[in-house]
């Protein structure tokens, strides 16, 4: 009996998990989708103002405009530096845009039951921490460019498991293995997201090839965001049926360890950020409000997909020292939440 009662609990708390962030992931996947077919680099780049400090701020809130989770941003990331956008406002780019979208704030509100506070504490501090990590980061920088000079495409460097590519480029088998092509590179940033794109010489043309083509890639990053989504309701769910409360409070109420220990999850667990709300949804009342906001801002801009993703990319000591400054400065902003007792 107590064995059907604990196992009913976990598939409740579990499903509710699932059903309520799978519309926001739809949309995500949907905007997605309509970006990454109609948008191009080049669009970016020419909005972002030349000014530095005008830089940082319109990097920051180019999630409004392109609102994509982190899930596809580290291949945008990289495209945009190759197309001459300036690494400080690259970073920028890459940290804020998963956390401030209409999507994820969307998402962030109906997860928290219209509690606008968390919205606004997530909205505004992931933009502060975008902007701040970017200004550092060009700091440390200067003009040394941290990117590998001759990026190659290997699984375990994306990060994404296994590609199947089917991409027919001159006379190579998949196009990946060419080391100064501009438009083989390309093709490497395209296969990083996890999807298979068929490239056959020429874009498709067409309203029903384009309206495929949309159906396609939504369908597509709907199955790698689910995966992470999957994976994060279920560990939610486990620990808030098998692990004692009293533990978890013990843990969660610690104005320094509630943090650590939520920024830590986040990385693990590698939320896409539409969904993530949903997740540290479940520790509120067990965790610090502190610790709930530092899990919806690092998660986004840091988790194992995108680091291993940024290794593939970019030297290893920057990734390393990238991290590090993102862990930093989220748990600086936790302690903040903490500390003005919000």
């Amino acid at each position: 009996m107590l064995q059907n009662s604990i196992l009913e609990g976990f598939s409740t708390i579990f499903l509710s998990i699932i059903l309520e962030a799978i519309p926001f992931v739809m949309i995500g996947a949907f905007v997605s989708s309509l970006i990454q077919i109609f948008v191009s680099e080049e669009t970016i780049s020419r909005i972002i103002p030349k000014n530095r400090w005008l830089g940082l701020i319109a990097a920051s809130l180019m999630g409004f405009i392109f609102p994509v989770c982190e899930c596809a941003i580290v291949p945008i990331m990289r495209r945009l530096m190759k197309k001459g956008v300036p690494l400080h406002i690259a970073v920028t780019f890459m940290a804020a845009v998963p956390i401030v979208n209409p999507v994820v704030l969307a998402s962030t509100y109906y997860a928290f039951s219209g509690q606008i506070h968390m919205v606004f504490l997530r909205g505004w501090l992931g933009l502060t921490s975008a902007i701040l990590i970017g200004h550092i980061i060009g700091i440390w920088q200067g003009k040394n460019n941290p990117m590998k000079e001759t990026p190659s495409l290997v699984h375990a460097g994306c990060g994404c498991g296994h590609h199947d590519h089917d991409h027919h480029v001159h006379s190579h088998d998949c196009g990946c293995h060419s080391e100064a092509e501009e438009g083989v590179f390309d093709l490497m940033d395209d296969s990083c997201c996890g999807h298979h794109h068929s490239y056959h010489g020429k874009q498709r043309t067409g309203v029903f090839s384009k309206i495929s083509e949309i159906i396609e890639h939504t369908s597509l990053e709907l199955y790698d965001v689910g995966k992470f989504l999957i994976m994060g309701a279920f560990i939610s769910a486990m620990m808030q049926t098998f692990v004692a409360r009293s533990y978890l409070l013990s843990i969660g109420q610690g104005q320094l360890t509630s943090i650590a220990v939520m920024l830590v999850l986040a990385f693990v667990l590698s939320l896409c950020s539409e969904a993530d709300a949903f997740i540290a949804r479940t520790f509120l009342g067990q965790f610090t409000t502190g610790s709930i906001v530092g899990f919806m801002i690092f998660g986004p801009m840091s988790d194992i997909k995108n680091t291993m993703m940024l290794m593939g990319t970019f030297k290893k000591g920057f990734v390393i020292r990238l991290t590090a400054l993102m862990f930093a400065v989220c748990l600086m902003m936790a302690l903040l939440v903490n500390f003005v007792g919000l």
